[in-house]
Protein backbone atom coordinates (compact mmCIF):
# COMPACT_ATOMS: atom_id res chain seq x y z
CA UNK A 1 0.00 0.00 0.00
CA UNK A 2 1.66 3.03 -1.34
CA UNK A 3 -1.20 5.26 0.09
CA UNK A 4 -4.58 5.51 1.75
CA UNK A 5 -6.31 6.62 -1.13
CA UNK A 6 -6.20 3.75 -2.56
CA UNK A 7 -8.18 1.73 0.66
CA UNK A 8 -11.90 2.91 -0.03
CA UNK A 9 -13.80 1.90 -2.93
CA UNK A 10 -17.02 3.73 -4.67
CA UNK A 11 -20.11 2.28 -4.19
CA UNK A 12 -21.26 2.11 -7.72
CA UNK A 13 -24.45 3.19 -7.65
CA UNK A 14 -23.42 6.85 -6.08
CA UNK A 15 -24.99 9.09 -5.03
CA UNK A 16 -26.85 6.60 -3.18
CA UNK A 17 -29.46 9.39 -2.02
CA UNK A 18 -30.29 12.81 -3.62
CA UNK A 19 -32.75 15.84 -3.23
CA UNK A 20 -35.20 13.67 -5.17
CA UNK A 21 -35.48 11.38 -2.02
CA UNK A 22 -36.61 13.51 -0.05
CA UNK A 23 -39.84 16.11 -0.61
CA UNK A 24 -38.90 19.78 -1.78
CA UNK A 25 -35.75 19.59 -0.78
CA UNK A 26 -32.66 21.35 -2.93
CA UNK A 27 -29.87 19.46 -1.20
CA UNK A 28 -29.15 16.19 1.02
CA UNK A 29 -26.01 15.81 2.80
CA UNK A 30 -23.69 15.33 5.79
CA UNK A 31 -24.87 12.04 6.80
CA UNK A 32 -24.27 10.84 10.46
CA UNK A 33 -25.11 6.95 10.40
CA UNK A 34 -26.09 4.33 13.15
CA UNK A 35 -26.55 0.82 13.63
CA UNK A 36 -30.34 0.35 15.27
CA UNK A 37 -32.29 -3.13 15.35
CA UNK A 38 -30.55 -4.48 12.20
CA UNK A 39 -30.85 -1.23 10.20
CA UNK A 40 -28.49 1.10 9.10
CA UNK A 41 -30.03 4.77 9.68
CA UNK A 42 -28.38 8.35 8.39
CA UNK A 43 -29.13 11.37 9.89
CA UNK A 44 -29.27 13.66 7.13
CA UNK A 45 -28.75 17.34 6.96
CA UNK A 46 -31.56 18.77 4.15
CA UNK A 47 -32.29 22.14 2.78
CA UNK A 48 -35.50 22.87 1.45
CA UNK A 49 -37.04 25.02 -0.76
CA UNK A 50 -39.30 25.90 2.19
CA UNK A 51 -39.36 28.96 4.53
CA UNK A 52 -38.98 28.28 7.86
CA UNK A 53 -38.73 24.36 7.36
CA UNK A 54 -36.75 22.21 9.93
CA UNK A 55 -33.39 21.31 7.69
CA UNK A 56 -32.00 18.49 9.58
CA UNK A 57 -32.20 15.43 11.39
CA UNK A 58 -34.42 13.73 9.57
CA UNK A 59 -34.46 9.87 9.07
CA UNK A 60 -33.14 7.40 6.47
CA UNK A 61 -33.28 3.77 6.77
CA UNK A 62 -32.20 0.78 5.01
CA UNK A 63 -32.00 -2.70 5.35
CA UNK A 64 -28.90 -2.76 2.82
CA UNK A 65 -27.14 -0.10 3.67
CA UNK A 66 -27.66 1.06 0.22
CA UNK A 67 -31.17 1.55 -0.70
CA UNK A 68 -32.98 4.08 2.02
CA UNK A 69 -35.49 5.26 2.59
CA UNK A 70 -36.49 9.41 4.34
CA UNK A 71 -39.13 9.17 6.77
CA UNK A 72 -41.43 12.56 5.74
CA UNK A 73 -41.04 14.29 8.69
CA UNK A 74 -37.68 15.12 10.65
CA UNK A 75 -36.86 13.50 13.93
CA UNK A 76 -35.40 16.75 15.42
CA UNK A 77 -37.41 19.97 15.41
CA UNK A 78 -36.61 22.89 17.82
CA UNK A 79 -39.42 25.34 16.13
CA UNK A 80 -41.45 25.37 19.55
CA UNK A 81 -38.56 23.81 22.04
CA UNK A 82 -38.40 25.13 25.44
CA UNK A 83 -36.03 28.27 26.45
CA UNK A 84 -32.84 28.34 25.42
CA UNK A 85 -33.42 26.00 22.51
CA UNK A 86 -36.04 27.63 20.94
CA UNK A 87 -33.37 30.24 20.00
CA UNK A 88 -31.51 28.04 17.83
CA UNK A 89 -31.55 29.55 14.62
CA UNK A 90 -28.93 27.63 12.38
CA UNK A 91 -30.14 24.16 10.47
CA UNK A 92 -29.73 21.34 12.32
CA UNK A 93 -26.95 19.91 10.16
CA UNK A 94 -23.77 17.71 10.31
CA UNK A 95 -25.34 15.38 13.56
CA UNK A 96 -22.40 13.72 15.13
CA UNK A 97 -24.28 10.19 16.84
CA UNK A 98 -22.43 8.46 19.61
CA UNK A 99 -24.58 5.69 20.85
CA UNK A 100 -23.81 5.35 25.05
CA UNK A 101 -25.49 2.92 26.77
CA UNK A 102 -28.92 2.55 25.43
CA UNK A 103 -29.24 6.14 24.48
CA UNK A 104 -28.04 7.44 20.78
CA UNK A 105 -26.50 11.56 22.02
CA UNK A 106 -26.57 13.75 19.28
CA UNK A 107 -24.44 17.22 18.98
CA UNK A 108 -26.05 19.53 16.52
CA UNK A 109 -23.75 22.39 15.80
CA UNK A 110 -26.45 25.46 16.04
CA UNK A 111 -26.63 29.00 15.67
CA UNK A 112 -27.92 31.29 18.60
CA UNK A 113 -25.48 33.84 18.27
CA UNK A 114 -25.10 34.31 14.18
CA UNK A 115 -22.11 33.08 12.41
CA UNK A 116 -20.62 31.10 15.82
CA UNK A 117 -22.34 28.32 16.13
CA UNK A 118 -22.41 26.12 19.58
CA UNK A 119 -22.81 22.12 20.16
CA UNK A 120 -26.13 20.84 21.11
CA UNK A 121 -26.31 17.89 22.90
CA UNK A 122 -29.97 15.42 22.83
CA UNK A 123 -30.36 12.59 22.68
CA UNK A 124 -33.05 9.76 21.44
CA UNK A 125 -33.81 5.95 22.70
CA UNK A 126 -35.75 4.87 19.83
CA UNK A 127 -35.64 7.08 16.65
CA UNK A 128 -38.94 8.11 17.11
CA UNK A 129 -38.41 10.67 20.04
CA UNK A 130 -35.88 13.29 20.57
CA UNK A 131 -35.14 15.43 23.54
CA UNK A 132 -32.39 18.49 23.50
CA UNK A 133 -30.46 17.98 26.94
CA UNK A 134 -28.30 21.49 27.26
CA UNK A 135 -25.94 23.91 24.54
CA UNK A 136 -22.11 22.11 25.92
CA UNK A 137 -19.81 23.96 23.96
CA UNK A 138 -19.69 28.14 23.70
CA UNK A 139 -18.72 29.23 20.18
CA UNK A 140 -17.64 28.73 17.66
CA UNK A 141 -17.23 24.80 17.75
CA UNK A 142 -18.09 22.60 15.12
CA UNK A 143 -17.77 18.89 14.57
CA UNK A 144 -18.02 17.93 18.47
CA UNK A 145 -18.16 14.31 18.58
CA UNK A 146 -18.87 12.07 21.83
CA UNK A 147 -16.38 8.68 22.55
CA UNK A 148 -18.82 5.68 23.30
CA UNK A 149 -17.60 5.16 26.44
CA UNK A 150 -15.76 6.51 29.56
CA UNK A 151 -12.24 6.69 30.04
CA UNK A 152 -10.80 6.53 33.50
CA UNK A 153 -13.83 7.23 34.96
CA UNK A 154 -14.81 10.32 32.43
CA UNK A 155 -16.39 11.03 29.32
CA UNK A 156 -13.90 12.63 26.59
CA UNK A 157 -15.16 14.18 23.39
CA UNK A 158 -13.09 15.73 20.28
CA UNK A 159 -14.27 19.22 19.37
CA UNK A 160 -13.50 21.63 16.70
CA UNK A 161 -13.15 25.56 17.26
CA UNK A 162 -12.85 27.72 14.73
CA UNK A 163 -15.34 29.31 12.25
CA UNK A 164 -15.46 30.74 8.74
CA UNK A 165 -11.71 31.30 7.27
CA UNK A 166 -10.28 30.77 10.78
CA UNK A 167 -7.74 28.03 11.42
CA UNK A 168 -9.45 25.14 12.95
CA UNK A 169 -7.89 22.31 14.91
CA UNK A 170 -8.97 19.21 16.83
CA UNK A 171 -9.06 19.45 20.92
CA UNK A 172 -10.26 17.27 23.62
CA UNK A 173 -12.56 17.63 26.63
CA UNK A 174 -13.69 15.70 29.97
CA UNK A 175 -17.21 15.62 31.88
CA UNK A 176 -18.27 14.07 34.50
CA UNK A 177 -21.77 13.73 33.06
CA UNK A 178 -21.92 15.10 29.82
CA UNK A 179 -23.40 18.09 30.53
CA UNK A 180 -20.09 20.03 32.36
CA UNK A 181 -16.69 20.46 30.56
CA UNK A 182 -13.18 20.85 30.90
CA UNK A 183 -9.87 19.76 30.93
CA UNK A 184 -9.55 21.19 27.24
CA UNK A 185 -6.40 20.20 25.29
CA UNK A 186 -5.03 20.71 21.94
CA UNK A 187 -4.98 17.07 19.78
CA UNK A 188 -3.94 17.94 16.36
CA UNK A 189 -3.83 21.08 13.98
CA UNK A 190 -4.03 21.15 10.67
CA UNK A 191 -1.09 22.21 8.04
CA UNK A 192 0.46 18.36 8.79
CA UNK A 193 0.26 17.81 4.76
CA UNK A 194 -0.63 20.25 1.86
CA UNK A 195 -4.30 18.83 1.78
CA UNK A 196 -5.39 19.85 5.58
CA UNK A 197 -3.13 23.23 5.61
CA UNK A 198 -6.55 25.58 6.41
CA UNK A 199 -8.77 22.99 8.59
CA UNK A 200 -8.72 19.30 10.42
CA UNK A 201 -12.63 18.29 12.14
CA UNK A 202 -13.41 14.98 14.18
CA UNK A 203 -16.06 12.53 13.64
CA UNK A 204 -17.09 10.42 16.94
CA UNK A 205 -14.29 7.74 18.09
CA UNK A 206 -14.68 3.66 16.36
CA UNK A 207 -13.06 2.10 19.78
CA UNK A 208 -10.44 -0.87 18.04
CA UNK A 209 -7.89 -2.84 19.46
CA UNK A 210 -4.94 -0.50 18.60
CA UNK A 211 -6.51 2.56 19.29
CA UNK A 212 -9.09 5.13 18.76
CA UNK A 213 -10.17 5.28 15.44
CA UNK A 214 -11.23 8.72 13.67
CA UNK A 215 -12.30 9.69 10.70
CA UNK A 216 -12.00 13.02 9.81
CA UNK A 217 -12.06 15.82 7.41
CA UNK A 218 -9.11 18.26 6.02
CA UNK A 219 -9.38 21.50 4.24
CA UNK A 220 -6.96 22.84 1.42
CA UNK A 221 -7.48 26.38 0.08
CA UNK A 222 -5.39 28.62 -2.33
CA UNK A 223 -5.75 31.50 -3.94
CA UNK A 224 -8.92 31.70 -5.81
CA UNK A 225 -10.08 28.55 -6.53
CA UNK A 226 -11.82 28.23 -3.01
CA UNK A 227 -11.46 25.15 -0.35
CA UNK A 228 -11.35 21.38 -1.36
CA UNK A 229 -12.45 19.10 1.39
CA UNK A 230 -10.77 15.66 2.33
CA UNK A 231 -11.55 12.58 4.32
CA UNK A 232 -8.54 11.12 6.27
CA UNK A 233 -8.29 9.34 9.79
CA UNK A 234 -5.86 9.11 12.92
CA UNK A 235 -5.74 7.02 15.86
CA UNK A 236 -5.59 7.92 19.13
CA UNK A 237 -4.20 6.13 22.43
CA UNK A 238 -6.45 4.29 24.02
CA UNK A 239 -6.52 5.87 27.59
CA UNK A 240 -4.93 8.65 26.58
CA UNK A 241 -6.64 10.20 23.79
CA UNK A 242 -5.37 13.34 23.74
CA UNK A 243 -2.42 11.36 22.27
CA UNK A 244 -2.20 10.74 18.49
CA UNK A 245 -0.32 7.45 18.02
CA UNK A 246 -0.68 6.98 14.05
CA UNK A 247 -2.45 9.14 10.97
CA UNK A 248 -2.90 9.03 7.43
CA UNK A 249 -0.52 11.63 5.73
CA UNK A 250 -2.44 10.40 2.23
CA UNK A 251 -6.47 11.35 2.09
CA UNK A 252 -8.75 8.07 2.26
CA UNK A 253 -11.28 10.56 -0.23
CA UNK A 254 -10.88 13.53 -2.57
CA UNK A 255 -13.65 14.88 -4.65
CA UNK A 256 -13.02 13.60 -7.53
CA UNK A 257 -15.83 12.10 -9.02
CA UNK A 258 -18.99 15.04 -10.80
CA UNK A 259 -21.25 14.32 -7.81
CA UNK A 260 -18.19 16.05 -5.22
CA UNK A 261 -17.12 18.29 -7.76
CA UNK A 262 -20.11 20.01 -8.72
CA UNK A 263 -22.61 20.69 -6.62
CA UNK A 264 -23.88 23.21 -3.65
CA UNK A 265 -20.88 24.00 -2.37
CA UNK A 266 -17.71 22.70 -5.30
CA UNK A 267 -15.10 19.87 -4.11
CA UNK A 268 -16.51 18.82 -0.54
CA UNK A 269 -16.33 15.04 0.48
CA UNK A 270 -17.36 15.44 4.10
CA UNK A 271 -17.95 12.75 6.84
CA UNK A 272 -19.89 12.78 9.80
CA UNK A 273 -18.91 9.63 11.02
CA UNK A 274 -18.61 5.69 10.15
CA UNK A 275 -19.73 2.27 10.75
CA UNK A 276 -17.39 -0.52 11.33
CA UNK A 277 -17.95 -4.26 10.94
CA UNK A 278 -14.63 -6.21 13.06
CA UNK A 279 -16.16 -9.56 11.57
CA UNK A 280 -16.19 -8.65 7.88
CA UNK A 281 -12.95 -6.45 8.32
CA UNK A 282 -15.23 -3.39 6.55
CA UNK A 283 -15.68 0.13 7.40
CA UNK A 284 -18.46 2.01 5.83
CA UNK A 285 -18.28 5.27 5.09
CA UNK A 286 -21.28 7.27 4.13
CA UNK A 287 -20.27 11.09 3.30
CA UNK A 288 -21.71 14.10 1.72
CA UNK A 289 -20.78 14.94 -1.34
CA UNK A 290 -20.61 18.54 -2.95
CA UNK A 291 -23.12 19.81 -0.30
CA UNK A 292 -25.85 18.67 -2.75
CA UNK A 293 -26.08 14.43 -2.15
CA UNK A 294 -24.62 11.61 -0.12
CA UNK A 295 -22.11 9.02 -1.52
CA UNK A 296 -20.84 5.82 0.03
CA UNK A 297 -17.24 4.25 -0.18
CA UNK A 298 -16.09 0.87 1.62
CA UNK A 299 -12.84 -0.75 1.99
CA UNK A 300 -10.84 -2.64 5.01
CA UNK A 301 -10.88 -1.52 8.36
CA UNK A 302 -7.82 -2.92 9.53
CA UNK A 303 -6.21 -1.47 6.13
CA UNK A 304 -7.25 1.87 7.16
CA UNK A 305 -5.60 1.57 10.49
CA UNK A 306 -2.51 -0.17 9.43
CA UNK A 307 -2.47 3.38 7.44
CA UNK A 308 -2.73 5.11 10.49
CA UNK A 309 0.16 3.27 12.18
CA UNK A 310 2.34 3.31 9.33
CA UNK A 311 1.66 7.26 8.79
CA UNK A 312 0.87 6.21 4.84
Amino acid sequence: MKNASTILTRHPENPILTPADVDNALAVFNPSPVMYQGKTLLILSVFKFEPNAPVGGYVAESDDGVHFKVRSKPLIDLRNAPHPFNLVKDPLIDSRITKIDDTYYFINPVDIEPGAPQGLLGGTKDFQTYQPLEIISLAPNRGTSLFPEKINGKYYRLDRPGAGKNPASIWLASSPDLIHWGGFRPVLKPGYMFWNQVKVGPTPPIKTPQGWLVITHGVWSWGDAGYHYYIAAILLDLNNPERVIGKTNSWLLAPEKDYEVHGTVNDVVFPCGALADFEKDELRLYYGAADTNIGLATGSLSAVIEACQKEI
